[in-house]
């Protein structure tokens, strides 16, 4: 067997942490956590402005704020939208996750979910063992988060509509699955991790099952299947229906939606030099390659996807739908701290049955989406621009010697560095946890500011003394700082104002002219998306722009480096993730030299 035998070690894990989430034992806290509340209509309104002054005309600005004006005046359509909202938040656990974010972003996404809401995790260590125990509940700033996305990211998937997709949870029904679906040379099997007396396999018993799987899956010409899942929503939606019609076919889509999660055994993919390996490694676990390699290898609609390459190349690819990055990325670092720990269970000795493989029937119309996939699938593996910069010059022990916030000061190097490379400012935004309310998920912390539209604009004019500078980068990191409180203390802008959309239409009124204003469309149309997804276990994090002129960047900070991956697309030729990474490596040293000429004040 080609493949490292940490992969059985990582198939038992996440077959563990499956079984203790029924439990119930991360719910220890989730009846006490509060609700998400309703942000005040003029705080809202008022913090929209100061938002749009850095990235809208003058003039624009002004006929924005008559809108704003008019929207939430006395009595007027504003105010009657917000006792609507105020209503629901009382009568649902999270107005935001019910009713806005989680169907507007999510399920009525029609583009292609492998890139636009799949995030990435790259193991970092290329051969894994494992150890079995449990999550423990997590908190933020001393209160406990909500944990209910680790219940919906195991035995869930989404579904296939023609208008709206659809998100099914199958860990908590009266008969749980007790299978996963492992994927080689694009052939589907079922495996049961479960024996007969309800205990889980072990990793021998899986190792021997993952061997079967392999030698009854040769390379033959079976057709891919799994591409299908890379196309977008509608044409696969499409897709779907006809598949269903067959009973064959129905009931292997049943199994593997049904199932705890898909293993991929990948195969071989472009050899890279070590300098690359990084980036050609979350290509992999992002796409697969292309048709011709690893991406008919995969069903993108499963929440989690565990990726083990021929080669030795780890990781997870996993829906946004429904579970956020940093909820992955604590399984991630549990997985692999977990999987350098021997396993002491001995091997029942009893006969394992056979695990059986997934037919389809294909027919012409079928194959024909199968061909349209394939080369849609080929067309984006070559698009995507994915850069790995590992910035080794100082981490946050630096930055924090200096009694600097390290993320709000790399936020400010990023405006830095794209107001370098543009010259000008663009919408962007950080995402921030709101798990510390009831069904919480993520907020938007807007990076650009007027504070930092100064700092940025200042830092290179000569004729500005470095304690100016100095000053305007203090003023920028604590408006980002206050930004970062707000969003995650429930009174984010962009929630607000979505759901206050939301509920016009939903009650069947006349749109207010404040959200068909070019000034709103500006507003959410960010270029840059960020976020911070550390790991303890250095897994590389990465995700897919949401659009297609804009760029995804995260990042993972140690106390002696920062990790940043850039993802954009060639298309865009205002674009270059290279550039950027470079660009970005540059503010970096030159933010520090700044710091050694004029040390900050106390932040």
């Amino acid at each position: 067997m080609l493949y490292p035998y940490g992969l059985v070690k990582s198939c038992h894990l996440v077959k563990s942490v499956s079984a203790s989430l029924v439990t119930g034992r991360y719910f220890t806290h989730q009846t006490g956590l509060p609700s998400l509340p309703v942000p005040p209509l003029q705080q809202t309104c008022e913090y929209y402005l100061s938002l749009l002054e850095p990235i809208v005309e003058m003039e624009e600005l002004k006929r924005t704020k008559e809108l704003v004006e008019e929207f939430q005046k006395a009595g007027g359509v504003g105010e009657r939208l917000q006792r609507s909202l105020e209503m629901k938040a009382r009568n649902t656990d999270n107005w935001v996750s019910s009713t806005t974010k989680s169907i507007a972003l999510f399920l009525l996404t029609r583009p292609l979910l492998m890139l636009y809401l799949s995030q990435m995790f790259v193991f970092n260590d290329r051969s894994c063992m494992f150890y079995s125990e449990t999550l423990p509940v997590e908190y933020m700033g001393g209160k406990p988060m909500c944990m209910k996305q680790y219940s919906q990211m195991l035995s869930s998937c989404r579904i296939p509509g023609l208008e709206k997709d659809s998100l099914v949870f199958h860990g908590k029904s009266s008969n749980p699955p007790k299978h996963i679906t492992v994927v080689h040379n694009s052939q589907f099997f079922v495996l049961d991790v479960y024996n007969s007396d309800g205990t889980p396999l072990t990793v021998d018993q899986l190792n021997v099952q993952l061997e079967r799987i392999c030698n009854s899956s040769p390379e033959i010409n079976a057709e891919p299947v799994g591409i299908l899942t890379t196309l977008d929503r509608d044409s696969w939606s499409k897709a779907y229906i006809s598949l269903i019609k067959d009973k064959i076919n129905k009931d292997s889509l049943s199994t593997i939606e049904r199932s705890i999660c898909t293993v991929c055994l990948d195969g071989p993919i472009p050899q890279a030099s070590d300098e690359m390996y990084n980036t050609y490694a979350g290509l992999q676990i992002m796409h697969g390659g292309g048709s011709q390699w690893n991406s008919a290898n995969r069903w993108f609609d499963k929440t989690l996807q565990l990726i083990i390459g021929e080669e030795g190349a780890q990781g997870f690819n996993m829906s946004h739908s429904a579970a956020d990055g940093t909820v992955f990325m604590v399984l991630a670092d549990y997985v692999i701290a977990s999987m350098k720990k021997p396993e002491k269970i001995l091997s029942p000795v009893v006969p394992l049955p056979k695990p059986q493989k997934l037919h389809f029937n294909i027919t012409p119309d079928i194959k024909k989406y199968i061909e349209e996939a394939k080369q849609s699938m080929d067309i984006i593996a070559q698009n995507l621009d994915l850069r790995v910069m590992v910035f080794s010059h100082y981490g946050k022990k630096v930055l924090k010697d200096h009694k600097i916030s390290p993320d709000a000061f790399i936020q400010m190097a990023i405006q830095l560095a794209y107001y370098r490379m543009y010259q000008r400012c663009c919408p962007s935004y950080e995402a921030a946890s709101l798990r510390t309310f009831r069904d919480g998920r993520v907020a938007a912390i807007y990076s650009t500011t007027s504070a930092s539209a100064a700092f940025v604009k200042a830092f290179d004019d000569p004729k500005k003394k470095n304690t100016e500078k100095v000053d305007l980068l203090e003023k920028a990191m604590k408006v980002h700082r206050w930004n970062t409180g707000m969003a995650i203390s429930g009174q984010e802008v962009d929630g607000h104002l979505i759901g206050l959309r939301m509920q016009a239409v939903e009650e069947e009124i006349s749109m207010p002219d404040v959200f068909t204003d070019i000034s709103f469309h500006k507003f959410l149309d960010c270029r840059l998306s960020t976020s911070q997804v550390t790991s303890k276990s250095g897994c590389l994090p990465c995700a897919g722009p949401a659009l297609l002129e804009s760029y995804d960047m995260c990042y993972s900070l140690t106390n002696v480096d920062i990790t940043f991956v850039v993802t954009a697309y060639h298309t865009c030729k205002e674009n270059n993730a290279a550039q950027l990474i470079q660009v970005l490596e540059n503010a970096l040293l030159d933010m520090r030299a700044l710091l050694a000429q004029k040390p900050l004040s106390k932040l």
